[in-house]
């Protein structure tokens, strides 16, 4: 039997907004509008490897907030730090930065910064080098994930703010939460549904870790998707569509969660652009029920609602 086909069309075309400029970046808000970071150049890397964290020269960057209807923009001018994601902070916007070093003597990049609107920068903080994947909730807790040279250190942090792979601060760069119930080694995907419900999935074990009653009172249950190397999924809370893992990334499986903490063996979903061509090297972010594709300029978006309804 084939797989299930869902066909996509564009909700944006972004094309008007990239002319001399690279898209570092597409993300969801928790607000369910769509973030994309732009940069006048992206720079090169140190020796081939190394990710730059302060830049050499000044950069322009861009937030486009997209919604159906409307794009609007922000400009961020002179820049010497390299961003890699953006989210809504209030009624502002936070740009992070992956990488950032510890040079001693207390002294070290801040990573981090919230600006408002017109692009003025309103504090900085930091939040710790090697972060995979950054998402705010509505109230303006920050979530940050990290991958394993973030949770084992480099870039001259010995004792990394990142070793136990998952943080949660507050609008000012509090900690307020740290994970102490899974042994990750690089947390590959992060999927914050709200307050209440925050979901990831981590390397080596590649369990679903799901923390609920908020960062005060955090109850973390797990379970075994039974999938290797998946780079993110989207739920419902029943539902999980997750990236299919290691050597099949782009392509999609659908899972149920058939009692709690057992998932079903799942179906895999065929996801076509608007020529019924499967996303080829398609950037992808998973939030909530949501799963946000962007190929070329044009922004695709698909709900567990839509995928589920083609299997019905």
């Amino acid at each position: 039997m084939p797989n299930p086909k869902v066909k996509l069309l564009p909700f944006a075309d972004i094309s008007n907004y990239v002319e001399d400029f690279d898209i570092v970046s597409t993300q969801w808000g928790g607000d369910g509008l769509v973030y994309v970071l732009l940069m006048n150049q992206i720079p090169e890397r140190e020796r081939g490897m190394f990710v730059q964290s302060k830049l050499k020269q000044s950069y322009t960057y861009k937030v486009l907030i997209v919604t159906d209807q409307t794009i609007e923009e922000v400009v961020i001018w002179g820049q010497t730090f390299n961003y890699h994601y953006v989210q809504p902070l209030h009624d502002h916007l936070l740009l992070v930065g992956a990488r950032c070093a510890n040079y001693g003597n207390e002294q070290f990049d801040l990573n981090a910064k919230v600006c408002d609107l017109d692009g003025n920068t309103i504090r900085e903080f930091l939040l710790g080098d090697g972060i995979q994947s950054v998402q705010v909730t509505e109230k303006g807790t920050i979530w940050t994930s990290y991958f394993d040279e973030g949770v084992f250190g480099n870039y001259g942090w010995s004792d990394p703010i990142g070793s136990s792979g998952l943080l949660a601060w507050d609008e000012h760069g509090n900690k307020v939460y740290e994970n102490r119930a899974a042994d990750i080694a690089d947390c590959y995907a992060l999927n914050v549904v709200n307050e209440k419900q925050v979901w990831f999935y981590f390397y080596t074990d590649f369990e679903l870790g799901c923390i609920s009653g908020g960062t005060s009172e955090p109850n973390v249950t797990f379970m075994n998707p039974n999938i290797s190397g998946s780079s993110g999924f989207s739920t419902d809370g029943y539902h999980f569509l997750f990236d299919a893992g290691y050597g099949k990334h782009g392509t999609f499986v659908l899972k149920k969660m058939e009692k709690p903490g057992r998932m079903s063996k799942g179906q895999k979903i065929d996801l076509l652009n608007e020529d019924d061509h499967p996303f080829k090297q398609a950037r992808q972010d998973f939030r909530q029920h949501r799963l946000l594709l962007s190929e070329g300029n044009l922004l695709y978006r698909v709900t567990m609602e839509e995928i589920t309804s083609v299997l019905d």
